[in-house]
């Protein structure tokens, strides 16, 4: 696992130890960026199942100004500590380890673009979307990114997000939505 672009692109990453956690795979994790714009000019990144902080990295080295990584696994917490101070990103990126829904209330400043990546047994997805703009955590230009086994459904509409695009990679889907206008 490395960091395929911009500032840090090539950089290795470390991975948890242990089968808990499915990284995003390059390949795909390189065509999210990619439809997304590919570069950024600032902005806040969250990743709500963060497992390595590879997407968040991945989100600072293409010139998102600052990363929330959350993960409730003190391995996946610990490995994201040293892929953080590998890149030597620390005063941008902020770790907490809990589940995502529990730390929302310490979250106190809206996001630009969303990682949500569950295990895909335990997706609860449309409610994590909901309580994002319950705790106005999502701007009227947010985008949300959503990995998920290629057979799963979402919702066309989470609140005042729509589905704005989908995209299949062998069995993962990448489920883009953003406000509806």
């Amino acid at each position: 696992m490395r960091i395929v672009s911009g500032k840090y692109g090539s950089r290795r990453l470390e991975s948890v130890p242990g089968q808990g956690t499915r990284p995003t795979a390059d390949k795909v994790k390189g065509a999210i960026f990619s439809s997304l714009g590919n570069q950024f000019d600032g902005g806040r990144f969250l990743d709500c199942y963060s497992g390595t902080g590879n997407m968040a990295l991945e989100a600072l080295s293409r010139g998102m100004d600052e990363a929330v990584c959350v993960d409730k696994n003190i391995k996946a917490i610990q490995t994201i500590k040293k892929n953080v101070a590998l890149l030597q990103v620390e005063a941008q990126c902020q770790i907490i380890r809990g589940d995502i829904f529990s730390v929302l209330d310490r979250l106190s400043q809206p996001f630009d673009l969303i990682y949500i990546d569950p295990p895909y047994a335990k997706q609860k997805n449309a409610l994590l979307i909901e309580q994002l703009r319950q705790h106005q955590l999502l701007k009227d230009t947010s985008i949300i990114v959503v990995e998920s086994d290629e057979k799963d459904d979402f919702p066309h509409q989470i609140v005042d997000f729509v589905i704005w695009k989908t995209k299949s990679y062998r069995n993962t889907k990448i489920t883009y939505y953003r406000k509806e206008k």
